[in-house]
């Protein structure tokens, strides 16, 4: 969403809370990293402001930094990786860029640009190694949605298959890249915030769409969900709220049980507002914004702050127990369970 601009926080350096720990991995590079992909325990890729990539190879220890020459200017929110060689971002803004590389972040190559004064990429997410989809704030009304049957080297148009208009001041927030998510069998979600809030959901990579209305906090540019994630089909959590009112967290978390069609508030809510949310089993589970870090035993039905340290996207491995958090000033924490 044009309006985001999350204002960051200095905290202490390691929080620790019962058994979780927070450890400091990287800092230091001028960049505020929203993007982060974590392949395995040992490969995870990030990207930010500044047109900067990182990329590590043995879980975090060292870093390799990377700015794509002639897009040193780009904010890349959202990067998903596929090994140590392969990774695609995107930038939020106009003009929109997809970048993508197979030679470890060496050489890029655009695969898509689009100079429309409008245009505005949110997030990306993809089913397998080749088919993905990026969506984007509406233009006249419509919802951009560009997918890929080739591994991300071309990006069609589908817009047109999301039938319904977004209403006037409904977009979606580009702050952690996981307003979107998928999951096997052509499952795919989108939360959408400001005005109004809503969850558009394919069961088909994207062929038909219905819509579900999101009750979290919203009716302003700055307000809504910021982050889904999904344990399975059924199984999810949004959370969000408003990033101007960062330490208010008033109906800024939600659960469902049924794929996204209702919502309900948790027993205890995160502490403020969060950014990004993610799943590490069926009952561990993070969230994470510029007021700091929650974890849950329960499924997220109760929430414990761990850290008041500002992050804006948190991940784990998809084969692994890696997480990361990142953050600006180049922060990347790892959280040691």
């Amino acid at each position: 969403m044009k309006t985001l601009c999350l204002f960051l926080l200095l905290c202490p350096a390691i929080i620790f809370a019962q058994d979780y720990t927070l450890k400091p991995i990287a800092t230091g590079k001028s960049t505020s990293m929203r993007g982060l992909s974590i392949v395995s325990d040992s490969v995870a890729w990030v990207s930010g402001s500044n047109g900067y990539v990182g990329k590590t190879l043995n879980g975090g220890r060292t870093w390799e930094w990377t700015q794509p020459k002639g897009y040193e200017k780009l904010d890349f929110r959202d990067i998903e990786a596929f090994d140590n060689l392969k990774a695609i971002i995107v930038n939020a803004g106009s003009p929109a860029y997809i970048l993508s590389t197979i030679d470890g972040g060496k050489n890029w190559q655009e695969v898509y640009k689009n100079t429309d004064s409008a245009i505005f990429l949110d997030g990306m997410a993809f089913w397998d190694n080749q088919q993905g989809m990026v969506f984007g704030d509406p233009i006249k009304n419509k919802m951009q949605l560009l997918k890929t049957t080739d591994g991300g080297l071309t990006w069609k148009n589908i817009s047109e298959n999301l039938k319904k208009e977004l209403k006037v001041g409904e977009a979606s927030f580009a702050a952690s890249g996981t307003t979107i998510r998928t999951a096997p069998e052509g499952k795919v979600w989108i939360a959408s915030g400001g005005s109004v809030s809503n969850i558009y959901f394919s069961s088909n990579y994207g062929k038909t769409w219905k819509v579900y209305p999101c009750p979290i906090l919203q009716g302003e540019s700055s307000a809504g969900p910021f982050s889904i994630a999904f344990y399975d089909s059924k199984k999810g959590i949004a959370v969000g709220g408003n990033y101007l009112k960062d330490k208010e967290n008033s109906n800024n978390i939600l659960l469902t049980t049924n794929g996204g069609k209702k919502w309900s508030k948790p027993n205890t809510p995160v502490l403020g507002f969060r950014s990004a949310v993610a799943y590490v089993t069926d009952q561990l589970c993070f969230a994470t914004g510029t007021s700091g870090t929650d974890v849950s035993t329960d499924g997220g039905k109760n929430w414990k702050n761990i850290s008041t340290q500002s992050f804006n996207a948190i991940q784990k491995a998809k084969k692994g127990n890696l997480i990361l958090l990142v953050g600006n000033r180049g922060n990347i924490y790892q959280v040691v369970l």
